[in-house]
């Protein structure tokens, strides 16, 4: 059953790859889950070593579990033909937290404006409909900090609310660190906060 809910988003299980050929060039499309711009720098990085050769090296990304995060590069490609497509195919499939990267040798036959953004539009295509999309839940994460006396209590409320234990540190004082998806998070930090002794620290994740 899928979850519903403003707090799930789709995105990639693994990396996948394809290859698109039109009059002679050849576009290499890879995408990646990422979660960070870091994660998109080294996945680009090593794929402008290994095909040092090629002629381009066409991207967008989408970041967070809205796709609020974004950018579209065209490498030289002229304005709007590569980084533009790829990223309006992520977002026609609705994916997000994931990278696409398109490598273009060139064939020696100019495709033009219309022919460039139907190949990386075709490209990005092409990977996503290979990849393994899933559904993730945006989480609320929640580290807790209690006296040993409260254990009861807060066990209780971790019973009943069933947020997914991270870790945990039991002793005079204790520590736990638990994650729930956002819609139910209010809930949650409400029965915690009620727990004498309890001190909360919640943080907002995509995970």
């Amino acid at each position: 059953m899928k979850a519903a809910g403003n707090d799930v988003y789709k995105t990639l299980a693994a990396a996948s790859e394809a290859v698109f050929k039109d009059r002679s060039s050849r576009f290499l499309a890879f995408a990646y889950p990422v979660s960070d711009t870091e994660q998109v720098r080294q996945h680009l990085d090593a794929l402008r070593k290994k095909y040092y050769d090629a002629t381009h090296h066409c991207y967008a990304y989408r970041l967070k579990c809205d796709g609020s995060v974004f950018r579209a590069n065209d490498d030289g490609e002229p304005s709007g033909t590569a980084g533009r497509p790829i990223l309006g195919q992520m977002m026609s499939m609705g994916v997000t937290e994931c990278l696409v990267v398109v490598v273009r040798y060139f064939g020696g036959i100019k495709l033009g404006v219309p022919g460039l953004i139907n190949a990386y539009r075709e490209s990005t295509a092409a990977v996503l409909g290979c990849a393994d999309i899933i559904e993730k839940t945006a989480d609320t994460r929640f580290d807790i900090i209690f006296p040993y006396m409260s254990m009861n209590d807060v066990m209780k409320v971790v019973k009943e609310e069933q947020p997914r234990i991270v870790n945990q540190q039991f002793d005079n004082l204790c520590a736990m660190t638990l994650a729930i998806r956002r819609s139910r998070a209010g809930r949650l930090g409400d029965r915690l906060e009620k727990v004498e002794g309890v001190q909360i620290e919640r943080k907002e994740e995509e995970e």
